[in-house]
């Protein structure tokens, strides 16, 4: 069985989730807490010297970094990838959106306010005004674009609406408001939808 060691409350591990819940692979879950230092230990560190979750470890000890590399991985040969050759690149291209516009102020806002001790978030306070500045750019990009597709890649829900999803749809909890993105909220209860879905926050 694969193994995925996991942060339960990580959007990048959700994503990872919810693609094999989908696609009916069984996962084996090895939980790294907040702030427990295990990614950090020697033998995490073998497995991905970038000491991070989420991290897939296949059978045969071969690891896989990176959450869209390992539904990449995860959903080959499945819908989850357009055939199409232009469907398939605005599925890429939404996906690197996500990695580097999107995840960097949504997901990094969200750690700060929600999740980090509140004597380390005094450090960072100055930071906030700028990852909602930016994150909002990017939520106004995609609700400009969802306001004429239904998804981000071609006519059908793609590994490029799970990546974006599983940050955006708790942006809230970084102080986003997201019911100013009319066209990402009714994107949100689309995703919400799809057969085999499952919360962040249900347990595996």
């Amino acid at each position: 069985m694969l193994t995925l060691h996991n942060m339960q409350m990580s959007g990048n591990c959700y994503k990872v989730r919810l693609v094999a819940r989908q696609l009916n692979i069984p996962l084996r879950l090895v939980d790294y807490p907040v702030g427990s230092g295990k990614t950090r230990t020697p033998e995490f560190l073998a497995k991905n010297p970038n000491g991070r979750v989420p991290l897939l470890e296949l059978e045969d000890g071969r690891c896989l970094a990176e959450s869209n590399a390992i539904t990449s991985y995860l959903a080959r040969d499945s819908a989850l990838i357009p055939r199409d050759p232009w469907a398939q690149a605005k599925m890429l291209q939404w996906m690197f959106f996500e990695q580097y516009s999107h995840e960097p102020y949504i997901a990094v806002a969200r750690y700060w306010l929600r999740e980090a001790p509140k004597q380390e978030f005094e450090k960072k306070r100055h930071l906030v005004p700028e990852w909602h500045e930016k994150g909002n750019a990017a939520l106004a990009v995609m609700d400009q674009y969802l306001s004429q597709q239904n998804w981000f890649a071609g006519d059908s829900y793609s590994l490029a609406d799970i990546a974006l999803y599983g940050y955006t749809h708790v942006a809230d909890e970084g102080g986003f408001e997201l019911s100013s993105y009319p066209s990402v909220c009714a994107w949100l209860k689309r995703v919400a939808a799809q057969p085999g879905y499952i919360p962040l926050n249900e347990s595996w």
